[in-house]
């Protein structure tokens, strides 16, 4: 189909890599000869028209730097019965009928919301938690689990020299995927997920089998939605008696430049989006299986729960004795 002009947002939490996925979204589009429009501030954005036409230098230098150029913001106006029409109203305003927006499922509620009313929608996976279905991973998660990796190396180096247990809160209300491949990739003795509820009693066992055969340092490995770091990190140091140490991550995971991976990703999945929307396709979510592009149902991604990989978390209790 002929496409004329199409816009982009960035919608719900930051993640490393989103700007990557702009500039794939803008050059793209601008490659093939469509006006390309940026809002900015998310929905938010969209129901104040901070809608802006974008252009390649737009988006220069920006593959590296992480957070969004347009901004991310809520908005609980949007999700008002009138709410979606005025935003759907401000698009057509600017002749935009096409529209690409990176988040996760909070953001893909309301792309579908718009296309209700007409507007064709594409979503571009962009979340930390890596919670979707429909992609083996989203953009910004390497990048965090890279920041936490790197962050419990740190840490072990003065467990160790202290001979001290350490507990490390990580992000994930709902999705222990930080935590888990984190977990596994700097050697966590304990990961807890809310994905598997695990007692402290079975941690505190681990702990006391490591103290017999001379282990003097530990890392446990929670993520947010399993359990409070200090709550997780008192109950411990009570029922053990070990000196008990606690690091809480927060906002330091969304932070920082996109690793390569994530760089590369967000300008495949930027720029398939655009692809999907020249052929007509719309209320769908770009993905990857292995290296192949996918697209996937909106719905579908929406209506599915994505778990935890149970042999990963086996193995690293297992690597972990």
């Amino acid at each position: 189909m002929t496409l004329a002009r199409l816009a982009v947002m960035t919608s719900g939490g930051d993640a490393p890599g989103m700007n990557a996925a702009i500039r794939a979204v803008t050059r793209k589009s601008i490659y093939q000869g469509i006006e390309v429009y940026g809002v900015h501030h998310g929905f938010a954005g969209l129901l104040g028209d901070e809608v802006v036409p974008m252009a390649v230098n737009s988006v220069a230098d920006i593959i590296q730097r992480g957070g969004t150029i347009l901004h991310t913001a809520r908005s609980s106006r949007f999700m008002e019965p009138d709410g979606a029409q005025v935003g759907a109203e401000v698009l057509r305003r600017h002749g935009i009928e096409d529209l690409v927006v990176i988040g996760g499922d909070g953001s893909f509620r309301g792309a579908l919301t718009l296309e209700a009313l007409g507007v064709r929608v594409v979503g571009v996976p962009a979340t930390i938690d890596n919670d979707l279905e429909g992609t083996d991973v989203a953009i910004g998660f390497d990048t965090a689990v890279n920041t936490v990796v790197e962050a419990l190396d740190r840490i072990r180096d003065t467990a160790t020299s202290h001979e001290r247990t350490f507990v490390m809160e990580v992000m994930g209300r709902a999705s222990g995927q930080i935590a888990l491949t984190a977990g596994l990739a700097a050697g966590a003795e304990s990961i807890l997920v809310p994905e598997a509820p695990t007692e402290l009693e079975a941690v505190v066992e681990r702990l006391r089998h490591a103290r017999d055969r001379g282990k003097r340092h530990s890392i446990i490995l929670v993520a947010e939605g399993a359990g409070r770091g200090f709550e997780v990190g008192k109950a411990i140091e009570t029922m053990t008696g070990m000196e008990t140490r606690v690091t809480v991550l927060g906002h330091l995971q969304r932070g920082g430049n996109p690793s390569a991976q994530d760089r590369v990703l967000a300008s495949r999945l930027g720029a398939a989006a655009v692809d999907a929307l020249v052929a007509g396709t719309s209320g769908v979510m770009v993905g990857v299986r292995g290296q192949t592009l996918i697209t996937t149902r909106l719905r579908d991604v929406l209506d599915a729960v994505r778990g935890i990989d149970v042999d990963m978390f086996g193995l690293a209790a297992i690597l972990a004795i």
